[in-house]
């Protein structure tokens, strides 16, 4: 059997994923199953967010790269919603992600927006506190490879997933 493809959405948070994913969903030309970070942290109580929450996040977060594993080694194409940072739970998060996904074709899209527009999209959104997205991209991985970048303040969502599709499929 073919494995499907793994589109991992790299970016902090407010730069767009989410809506990339949701345009990518919307086309009737290549279906995905989605794995989010956010997602994944529902599967945590609160109180052991409150207590640890690298500790749990980086379990979960390890859990969904082997769950998109699982899909992609099930011939199902994989959105990856997330974010790789180095944290403690997670360190080296890029280097435990390749090797889990060793096997399986993946592309890594970096999902760039200037971060006074995440700061401002922070604030609108009223879900995330403004300084977010800047204290995530000091803690980014460093070194990815990058298969593609989109800029979701130059393209609208359904632009970039076009882009996506047309670059890596």
């Amino acid at each position: 059997m073919e494995k499907g493809r793994i589109i991992y959405l790299n970016g902090v948070t407010s730069s767009g994923k989410t809506s990339i994913v949701e345009a990518l969903q919307a086309r009737r030309d290549v279906f995905f199953y989605v794995v989010a970070n956010d997602l994944f942290q529902e599967m945590i109580g609160e109180e052991y967010l409150k207590e640890n929450y690298w500790k749990y996040l980086g379990e979960v977060i390890i859990m969904m790269y082997h769950t998109a594993k699982l899909f992609s080694d099930m011939g199902k194409n994989v959105i990856i919603d997330s974010i790789l940072v180095e944290r403690e739970g997670t360190a080296p998060h890029y280097d435990r992600m390749k090797e889990i996904l060793q096997d399986n074709p993946l592309d890594i899209v970096e999902v760039f927006c200037p971060l006074e527009i995440c700061r401002q999209r922070n604030i609108d959104r009223g879900d995330r506190y403004e300084t977010q997205s800047e204290e995530q991209a000091k803690l980014m991985s460093a070194g990815i490879q990058y298969s593609l970048r989109v800029d979701t303040s130059k393209l609208s969502p359904d632009e970039c997933a076009a882009a996506i599709l047309k670059d890596l499929f």
